[in-house]
């Protein structure tokens, strides 16, 4: 098989399917966008509820600075960060959100493994990320194989924090939906929106480890596959 057959078996399958998860997660939180929570609870009053009942009272909930669907929790402040359509809206998608960032914050006081291995790894991806693709393109046009090598080394430092991930994110999504409803702060028929919102949110890790991956595949074929 060629390199433009080995680029149509490993590099586009992976890319149509994160195309097709994001196009789904968007129209998935447009939809609950439009349903409004029967409490009247805002994202930042879902969080807020979700963390003082589990005793984070210190753990404040800021507005993100970036767009839609920018949130996150970042260990190393303690914070939370909500995007503009999470933070004020007192809706499904919103409550969603909220509850999902909270997730990690819970991780964090329980010291949930795979956090603080994702945590711990942090530092030495973002060196990877940036330097694997500069050393491979030298490698490439020096014919250097230990360099390419190497930079393959790197990048799957990156495709192991992809994989680390996953139950991050999954075991965030299912303490945030066991919050909402042991907490009583979605009725039964919202609660069924904030699933769909948060399957929606974790399948586009797993597109993300699954293109990460199959990019690695295809370059460790494309140097490596033809040695003896």
């Amino acid at each position: 098989m060629g390199d433009w057959g080995l680029y149509l078996l490993f590099l586009i399958p992976p890319l149509v399917i994160g195309l097709a998860v994001q196009a789904w997660l968007k129209r998935t939180f447009s939809h609950y966008s439009q349903v409004r929570l029967a409490s009247g609870l805002t994202g930042a009053d879902v969080a807020r509820h979700i963390l003082d009942r589990n005793g984070l009272d210190n753990v404040p909930v800021q507005r993100a600075q970036g767009g839609p669907l920018s949130d996150y929790f970042d260990p190393r402040s303690r914070s939370l960060h909500l995007s503009q359509p999470v933070y004020e809206p007192p809706t499904v998608s919103a409550a969603a959100v909220a509850a999902h960032e909270s997730g990690h914050a819970l991780q964090l006081a329980a010291g949930y493994g795979p956090l603080r291995l994702r945590s711990a790894m942090f530092p030495v991806v973002a060196f990877a990320s940036s330097a694997w693709i500069w050393l491979l393109l030298i490698g490439a046009l020096l014919n250097a194989l230990n360099l390419v090598a190497v930079a393959l080394v790197l990048y799957a430092v990156a495709v192991l924090f992809h994989i680390v991930t996953l139950p991050v994110e999954f075991n965030a999504s299912r303490r945030a939906g066991a919050q909402v409803r042991e907490l009583g702060l979605v009725t039964a028929g919202e609660y069924e929106g904030v699933q769909k919102v948060l399957r929606a949110a974790a399948l586009t890790y797993v597109a993300g480890a699954l293109a990460a991956l199959s990019q690695l595949l295809y370059y460790l074929i494309v140097f490596f596959g033809n040695r003896g």
